[in-house]
């Protein structure tokens, strides 16, 4: 039995307004993970548009400033 069909048949004997509270949390987790996923690809997006000014010798003696 899948996890969808294991989630359906615990969800399925519950009161309606605690369905809808189940239903409602896994609208949440779903759209937690789209979030999550834009938020990653925007990230990476930066990080290759940025790193001509982040990396350059300029700046290289900064690397090795020892922390306080």
């Amino acid at each position: 039995m899948s996890i969808a069909e294991q989630i359906y048949e615990v969800a399925k004997p519950l009161p309606e307004s605690m369905a809808l509270e189940v239903l409602h949390f896994v609208e949440y987790l779903r759209s937690r993970n789209v979030q999550f996923s834009e938020v990653s690809g925007w990230n990476q997006a930066q990080s290759t548009v940025m790193a001509h000014v982040w990396e350059n010798e300029d700046d290289e003696v900064w690397n090795d400033v020892k922390k306080l």
